[in-house]
């Protein structure tokens, strides 16, 4: 996978104007675009998916210059289109060694419809820090952890230790949703 697809202020900028030319509703399309991949990922089994998303909507971002001029019709089905490549290429570039057994896909969108739930019940504080705990990988997750720590004011393990416990609060609300809606 191509890791020079780099999203600067300006490609943003000029990905939500291609999106809306109300600011604040392409926000608004950008989030709700954003949230379908990465459901649209995780339900192809993909562990990377918020990076797969990401990398999508770099993509797109980086080709508007290319297609603004000459493209008609809504938005969104250009990133599903993009994301479908980026599928691909994720498949060629990682074997997965253990696959768990395929569940429905109604079974999955419950799933993430009850831990989005479950993330709105959180405080402001608790979302933004499980969000921003698990993103990452490898050293780039320790030290984006560390200086989290830092930010926060308080020890690494303290922070490991609130992140356990918010993760644990959802975990436990997403399974008694899921209960909820199978009963």
């Amino acid at each position: 996978m191509k890791k020079d697809w780099i999203l600067t202020q300006e490609l943003f900028d000029e990905l939500l104007s291609w999106l809306n030319a109300d600011r604040e509703q392409a926000g608004h399309d950008y989030e709700a675009i954003r949230r379908r991949l990465i459901k649209l990922f995780t339900c192809r089994n993909c562990y990377e998916s918020e990076d797969l998303a990401d990398e999508t909507i770099n993509r797109v971002a980086n080709k508007i210059a290319e297609i603004k001029d000459h493209f008609e019709g809504p938005r969104a089905p250009y990133f599903y289109a993009v994301a479908n490549k980026v599928h691909l290429e994720y498949l060629r570039r990682k074997p997965e060694p253990f696959l768990p057994p395929l569940r429905p896909s109604e079974d999955i969108e419950l799933e993430y419809a009850c831990l989005e739930q479950c993330m709105e019940r959180q405080t402001p504080s608790n979302r933004k820090l499980v969000l921003e705990y698990y993103q990452g990988e490898k050293k780039a997750k320790i030290d984006h952890r560390r200086s989290l720590a830092e930010g926060y004011g308080i020890a690494l393990n303290a922070l490991r230790i609130r992140a356990h416990r918010i993760r644990a609060s959802l975990q436990e609300c997403v399974e008694n949703c899921l209960s909820q809606a199978t009963a």
